[in-house]
């Protein structure tokens, strides 16, 4: 036997077996044992009874044991203890919705109570707690039931079973109460017997055993190992190595050139997507935590088997957390699709098209079209898009070379790219539509060297990829995260597919002007392809195979996203590279070459004409900060009337021409003067002229949004910045007034707690005002909403501004509880609301000082505090001279700008740099003439705020509950953490502006399992006021500042200990709600 028969023969051994072996423990993976983290969450704590703060990540614990002497509630009974209540609670009793979600042992009456999640499980008279027969109070709760018991105690004779023990059960549901610590209104030493116990679930809290490292370890080098031998079968063939990198891989055109200036420059001035602030934050935290958890939703369950894209941004955000840096890796990921379509796709699809200069352009125009809009974020869709390419690149080399290894490595980078988001089910297209060549090489592989070594080197490559996802989880805990997040939704299925399709054409950011184009103009690229290749059998001059697998993959990961668990537009981000390879061979389709007809190219000018149309019909929106300052991105283009229109009639009218040449000029040959020539040249690609035009106005819009904020924050300003090493975003611009009575202006002839009313208060009183002045419920915009189904109706009141009434009078008599953390006690407050009979109301308020110019200076902005239902202009300020104030006689006025949702309470702002500097003081008038019920006015006086930024007042130490809208803007902040289960407490709350907070306030309650079901219980939030410098007129958000319900409360101590478990272990089922 020669040498290279031997060769061969080891190879076949070794790919089979190390093919095999693999495989196994690559499957195997999942099943082996993990260290998992123990956490023990025990009370008291000390010897005294204290409260502490531990809230649970995932609400309940897996078990919970509680035993209380019953001498303890002594300290609940008595004259001297009235104000005493809850003897213990895993909630603070403060809290809204206290009682149906947490378990409380509390006095009612004269019995003592355990109500669970607003279910009394067992109670008695307290007379009969402190007797000498009764020893002690038993808790425990289970996922299948709680039980509790006074021992000791008897059922009273008019019981069902009277006489027997005084026990509790509750069965049938999930009754574990949700923990964020525990509390307790008693003091002074704890009695002896008294526990609190309760078992932290910590099961994603593990690492490798030694035993999984070394299998997972094996594993990888098994893998490896089979493909060299795969390889070694491969050169069976006789042919020379080819080289990986075509020869112009490096070289750069004019276009390249172009394209490489239009993404940089996106990279500083484009706008992100929605979804940033969630993946930056769960990759900030992540560290610390000890895994990827779905940080603002789903009971911090982890992201596995999604996670490792994920990973690879956490240990990026090392460097730092700012934009331009952290969107650094798809900026690369953008560059690297454009090369695989220019070098490596554009060349396969056959000489036409690669000869094409159209088709080159208008493959660019596609890609950019579908990538700036979709793809400018930290979502998994870029490296989707890039990995679909690099996919189907290797299978394209492997059925051009017959050899196996390329079909390995397309499994591999397949896997990774199904499992980097759940929109990497698009994936799979790529490999499934080359299934018949690949088949013709296995057999043909197969007379040579059999099944079995041919097989299991791929079935390795396909399974290798479970070795990263499960390398510190588990089957059970994955499988159970799962799960739980079909149950908790968002989950809809195949046939609600048309919700995203329903959102596409809505007036919102995931309908934009972009988006809408980009999708519009892929589908008609990918029906032209499709019609040209079942009319002609192949398009006219491109390589067949290629070309329908390019068809094949986009029409597969069509349906592929029917089965995604949500239905977002910024999902069609994944067809960026294969839009880019469409377009190539759409310009194609449509050439003269190709398509001779003047008819049908004429046709197809009309279609994108009118797909032009239809997208102009929407908003040049985008999400959140994007917005600032960019034109038509909240409203419908002052021209969109003129434009749509005037698109739709051109498109019209080029119908009328396909038309004629139907008709009257059927002559389908060359132009024949040099004009008509190159018309015809520039009609050919009506695709690639419409791209361009719509990247152009993306880049434009964008660019021009940036110069017309300026000084004022926008997204390309701080992204410029921070390459000088400003990096902290919005926090640096947003300006916060904590204390609101430093800027009063002082009165000039009355008390403060006289002044307000002092010229003029004609129904204006200190209590006009309504106890709730919650914000009114809105119509949130179309689209924004997937993740709760009700009516729509959504409200946009701040923490602290909905009203509400004090027990104690204010300076004026006033008991309405003000909000910015206005003292009523220095704080005088008039308004026009009245039960009953409405009558006009009129307030001229006393005239009040102005700082001198140099201070105004200091913070060019007048504001004052306001709420109620009232038109801007019936809130004025007017100023005057000393002398003109004497006279009463104003020499000016004007209106507030109203910033905020009516009729919570909120800042009215005027600049004032409106008011002339000879002006020295000032006074309110409000004029309440509707008579309308709903339809009243409440106003504090004014002041001149005295400005700090929010980057000074919150820093980077403070824990902070970062909204996901904002995290990205906001990347110097540091959101609170979680670790073993339990979470940080944070100290303040940033939200986006009142659109955004109604979005995403739903994604993150209790409902979903996410951050707010933790903070609403454990703090009481406070809006403080704040504004956005240079830009004082613009809802940027708010921050919200927390204060713990029991300002005493410690961190607990957890109890942690290391345990071995299998990897199908499952201490109990995850809450659900």
């Amino acid at each position: 036997m020669s040498d290279a028969g031997a060769n061969y023969r080891i190879a076949r051994f070794v790919a089979a077996v190390a093919g095999l072996l693999g495989t196994i423990l690559a499957l195997a993976t999942p099943l082996l044992p993990v260290k998992q983290t123990t956490a023990q969450l025990n009370w008291p704590q000390g010897s005294t009874f204290t409260s502490v703060e531990a809230p649970l990540i995932g609400y309940v614990a897996t078990e919970l044991t509680i035993s209380i002497p019953c001498q303890a509630a002594a300290g609940l009974a008595g004259p001297q203890n009235t104000g005493k209540t809850v003897l213990l609670s895993t909630v603070p009793k403060q809290a809204p919705n206290a009682v149906d979600r947490g378990l409380l042992i509390q006095r009612a009456n004269d019995d003592l109570v355990l109500v669970v999640r607003n279910v009394p499980v067992v109670s008695a008279p307290l007379s009969q707690v402190l007797s000498p027969a009764c020893q002690q109070l038993t808790f425990t709760a289970h996922a299948d039931k709680v039980a509790a018991e006074f021992v000791g105690l008897k059922q009273g004779p008019n019981t069902e079973h009277p006489g027997e023990p005084l026990h509790g059960e509750r069965g049938g549901y999930d009754f574990r109460p949700q923990i964020v610590g525990v509390f307790t209104d008693l003091s002074g030493p704890t009695p002896p017997g008294l526990s609190f116990s309760a078992t932290v679930d910590t099961r994603y809290s593990s690492s490798p055993t030694p035993l999984k490292m070394a299998a997972m370890i094996l594993g990888l080098l098994s893998t490896a190992v089979a493909l060299v031998a795969l390889h070694v079968l491969d050169t069976a063939d006789g042919t020379r190595h080819r080289r990986i990198l075509p020869q112009r891989w490096w070289s750069v055109g004019g276009l390249d050139a172009l394209v490489i200036a239009v993404l940089v420059w996106w990279h500083f001035v484009g706008a992100n997507t929605s979804d940033d602030g969630y993946i930056l934050t769960m990759a900030r935290v992540s560290e610390h935590a000890g895994y990827m958890a779905n940080y603002y939703r789903w009971f911090g369950t982890p992201e596995a088997p999604f996670g490792w894209y994920y990973d690879l941004l956490a240990m990026w955000a090392h460097v730092t957390t700012a934009s331009v840096w952290m969107r650094l890796p798809t900026l690369a990921m953008a560059l690297m699709c454009w090369w695989l379509i220019s070098r490596e796709v554009i060349p396969r699809l056959g000489h036409a098209v690669k000869h094409s200069r159209a088709a080159a352009w208008t493959a660019a125009g596609m890609f950019l079209a579908v990538w700036l809009p979709l793809n400018n974020g930290l979502r998994p869709e870029p490296i989707i898009a890039l990995g679909i390419l690099l996919t189907w690149c290797s299978v394209e080399r492997a059925v051009a070379t017959s050899r196996l290894l390329p079909v390995a490595i397309a499994c591999i980078l397949g896997a990774l790219t199904l499992f980097s988001g759940p929109t990497g089910i698009a994936s799979i297209g790529a490999l499934l539509v080359a299934i018949g060549p690949l088949r013709t090489i296995l057999h043909r592989r197969y007379k040579q060297f059999g099944a079995l070594p041919l097989l299991a080197p791929l079935l390795a490559a396909a399974t290798v990829t479970a070795i990263l996802i499960f390398r510190d989880q588990t089957f059970a805990g994955a499988t159970g995260a799962s799960l739980l997040k079909r149950a908790v939704g968002p989950s809809l299925k195949w046939f609600d597919e048309h919700i995203r399709y329903e959102r596409l054409f809505m007036a919102s950011p995931d309908g934009s002007v972009a988006r809408r184009f980009a999708v519009l103009a892929l589908v008609v690229a990918l029906a032209v392809a499709v019609a040209m290749s079942l009319r002609k059998g192949r398009i006219p001059g491109t390589a067949a195979g290629p070309s329908r697998r390019i068809i094949g993959i986009t029409i597969i990961s069509f349906l592929a996203m029917m089965f995604t668990p949500t239905k977002w537009t910024h999902h069609f981000g994944v067809f960026a590279g294969l839009a880019g390879s469409l377009g190539a061979l759409a310009a194609v389709a449509v050439s003269g070459a190709a398509l001779r007809s003047r008819r049908n190219r004429t046709v197809f000018a009309a279609v994108v004409i009118f797909v032009m149309a239809l997208s102009f019909a929407s908003v040049n929106g985008w999400w959140y900060v994007s917005n600032f300052g960019v034109p038509w991105s909240n409203s419908f283009p002052k021209w969109r009337w003129s434009l749509t229109t005037a698109l739709l009639e051109l498109s019209v009218v080029v119908l009328m021409v396909a038309a004629w040449f139907h008709f009257v000029d059927t002559d389908d040959g060359p132009p024949r003067t040099r004009i008509g020539a190159r018309l015809a040249r520039i009609t050919q690609s009506p695709l690639a002229i419409a791209t361009w035009l719509l990247v152009i106005m993306e880049v434009a819009s964008l660019t021009l949004g940036m110069i017309s904020q300026y000084p004022a924050w926008s997204v390309g300003r701080s992204n410029l910045q921070a390459v000088t090493g400003k990096r902290c975003g919005l926090a640096e611009d947003v300006l916060v007034e904590l204390d609101p009575e430093a800027g009063m202006l002082p009165p000039m002839s009355a008390p403060v707690a006289e002044a307000l009313g002092a010229g003029l208060s004609e129904a204006f009183t200190p209590n006009g005002i309504p106890a709730d002045v919650s914000a009114d419920p809105v119509m949130e915009r179309p689209g924004d909403r997937s993740f709760i189904n009700d009516d729509g109706l959504v409200t946009g009141t701040e923490a602290g501004t909905e009203g509400g009434t004090t027990a104690a009078p204010g300076i004026n008599g006033s008991r309405a509880r003000l909000p910015f953390n206005l003292d009523p006690a220095r704080t005088p407050v008039l308004g026009s609301w009245r039960a009953g009979i409405q009558v006009p109301a009129l307030l001229r308020s006393g005239w009040y000082r102005l700082p001198p110019k140099e201070e105004r200076n200091k913070t060019p902005l007048l504001v004052v505090s306001a709420a109620g239902r009232f038109d801007p202009r019936e809130v004025q300020v007017q100023w005057a001279t000393d002398d003109q104030a004497a006279a009463g006689k104003p020499s000016g006025s004007m209106s507030f700008a109203d910033v905020g949702a009516a009729p919570a309470w909120r800042n009215l702002r005027a600049p004032l740099s409106a008011i002339p500097d000879s002006a020295t003081q000032i006074r309110l008038v409000a004029d309440d003439e509707d008579l309308a019920p709903q339809h009243w006015i409440a106003l504090t006086p004014p002041r001149i705020p005295r400005l700090r930024t929010l980057q000074d007042v919150v820093g980077s130490k403070d824990p902070v509950f970062l909204d996901w809208l904002v995290g990205l803007a906001f990347p110097c902040q540091r959101p609170f953490g979680h670790q073993n289960g339990v979470t940080d407490t944070p100290k303040w709350r940033i939200l986006p502006d009142r659109f955004g907070a109604e979005a995403n306030s739903p994604v993150m309650d209790k409902n979903g399992g996410g951050p707010l079901g933790i903070t609403e219980l454990l703090l009481r939030a406070t809006t403080v006021a704040s504004y956005l410098k240079d830009d004082w007129f613009r809802d940027w958000g708010s921050l919200q500042r927390l204060t713990p319900y029991y300002p005493d409360a410690e961190p607990a101590r957890l109890q942690l200990g290391t345990v071995t478990r299998s990897g199908l272990w499952n201490p109990a089922p995850l809450r659900k709600g």
